[in-house]
């Protein structure tokens, strides 16, 4: 490659090359994430959901149009957002609860703000490991209802409300709302008020397929997302009670896209786009929105950016402080994304970049089908409602059986001009007019990859990482005493410090 392109990729930066923060007290930092959705919101355009306080969040504030997470894996996405590092880098390269971990003496925004003298708090799961990297002072996950099978948002605000009471002091408080993961919850503790069913929705338009009981799933994510947004909007009223939303940094997104066939775990932008929401008053312009390309990556730099700590770890994001006040600024050209395992059996390696128009799939393992795609579409019957079957796939048009034969037997590489094929549908990698495209994304991919450090740009490293995988037992059952090898050769830091 003969040189990138300015400002091309997510750069490695040292935060404290980047870190202009205004003179006075640093903002607090409230953090909120939401599991397994994607930005059908109101404030987005979705025509079914009812989500009246992100909407007026999103109108106090400034909202991306196209934010992206890393990986549409739950703790692979959260370590991302927690360091500001790809999960290459960090080491979290699938789901905690299947004793997948980070790297030792992986800094964090938790860890950083804590030193700079911030009160650090977090309402529901963290699962990232090791927990004990993240010096939380207050842990309320373990007594507020918040779980997959209960979701007392209520509570979740009065413990909200309790933590800001706790101190005078700037706060970084981490937020996790256990909707929209499944189970899709028609009703819990009395919200939604009037759940909506599904005769009352549309599926959504990148699934490619409809039956009775997809549209009833599709309506209760709709009713998971009605109780998301009412938690919120008590935690913001929370806040303000306590009078510290003049001063406080409110970020808002959700981990990955939702629990439907191409959705989470997939690497279509179904399951990497999500919404992003951020008010920070005396930065932020109210009501506008910017379509630059940003990433998950990008939070903690804009933290650390806030709360004025200079470091020198380099982060893969940068500080959106610019976005936000509406400045004509130089952004990235390319962005870039990542797939592991989530656990042993959905281990499918593949890395995404894309531009404004084309994205471009490479997937690394070539003796298997996509385990991923098998799960949500070849069991009948399936084994969530929100999942597939060969003969409702056979039922749909052509060219959403093509698409979901493609992400099924997976090739190589897969090529998607998104301006005219915004779901995806038409893999084009292998058309001679886009041949130029295809040759521009796979050198900015590689140069990514050496940038970043990325061991699976190492054949040899990922015929380890796959044969530590196909070594797991199989049918698999998780042990909680397993433990992985692959921090002893996936941890490019060892590497470097040897040369």
């Amino acid at each position: 490659m003969s040189g990138l392109p300015r400002f091309a990729l997510c750069s490695l930066v040292l935060l404290g090359a980047v870190s202009h923060h205004a003179a006075g007290a640093p903002p607090n930092v409230l953090l909120i994430t939401s599991e397994d959705n994607g930005p059908e919101l109101g404030c987005y355009g979705d025509p079914f959901a009812r989500t009246p306080n992100l909407d007026t969040l999103a109108e106090a504030g400034v909202r991306f149009d196209r934010a992206f997470v890393v990986t549409a894996s739950c703790s692979e996405s959260r370590s991302a957002l927690l360091t500001g590092l790809f999960p290459h880098q960090n080491g979290q390269i699938g789901l905690a609860t299947h004793q997948y971990r980070q790297f030792p003496e992986v800094p964090n925004i938790v860890a950083l703000l804590k030193g700079a003298g911030y009160r650090t708090g977090l309402i529901g799961k963290l699962h990232v490991n090791p927990e004990s990297a993240f010096p939380f002072d207050f842990r309320l996950g373990s007594r507020i209802a918040n779980s997959f099978s209960s979701r007392d948002v209520r509570q979740v605000a009065e413990g909200a409300a309790e933590f800001f009471r706790a101190g005078q002091g700037p706060f970084l408080l981490m937020v996790n709302f256990a909707d929209a993961h499944l189970p899709y919850l028609r009703e819990s503790h009395g919200l939604p008020e009037n759940p909506i069913s599904g005769d009352a929705v549309a599926m959504l338009p990148w699934v490619g397929l409809e039956t009775p009981a997809l549209r009833d799933a599709q309506a209760d994510y709709y009713n998971c997302l009605s109780r998301l947004d009412t938690g919120i909007g008590l935690l913001l009223q929370a806040l303000a009670s306590a009078g510290r939303d003049s001063d406080t940094l409110v970020i808002y997104l959700g981990d990955h896209g939702a629990q439907f066939p191409r959705g989470k775990l997939a690497s279509y932008d179904s399951a990497l786009r999500v919404p992003l929401l951020i008010r920070w008053p005396g930065v932020s312009k109210s009501g506008l929105t910017r379509d630059e390309l940003t990433s998950s990556l990008d939070i903690a730099a804009t933290i650390l950016d806030a709360a004025g700590i200079d470091s020198s770890t380099p982060l893969a994001g940068r500080s959106l402080r610019p976005l936000l006040r509406g400045e004509l600024y130089p952004w990235r050209e390319y962005l870039v994304t990542e797939y592991h395992g989530h656990y042993p059996p959905l281990y499918f390696p593949q890395r995404t970049i894309r531009d404004a128009r084309y994205k471009l799939i490479g997937n690394l393992l070539r003796d298997r089908p996509n385990p991923i795609a098998h799960a949500f579409t070849q069991l009948d019957p399936p084994t969530q409602r929100t999942y597939a079957t060969p003969a409702i796939i056979g039922a749909a048009p052509e060219p959403v059986r093509e698409a979901y034969a493609t992400w099924l037997d997976a090739p190589p590489i897969e090529l998607y001009d998104l301006a005219n094929d915004p779901h995806e549908w038409n893999n084009r990698a292998g058309d001679p007019a886009l041949a130029p495209v295809k040759a521009r994304l796979l050198d900015a991919l590689a140069a990514w990859q050496k940038e970043t450090a990325d061991p699976l740009a190492d054949p040899a490293i990922l015929e380890q990482l796959t044969r530590e995988h196909d070594a797991v037992p199989t049918p698999y059952t998780r042990n909680p005493d397993h433990e992985w090898r692959y921090p002893e050769y996936l941890d490019m830091r060892k590497k470097a410090a040897r040369r």
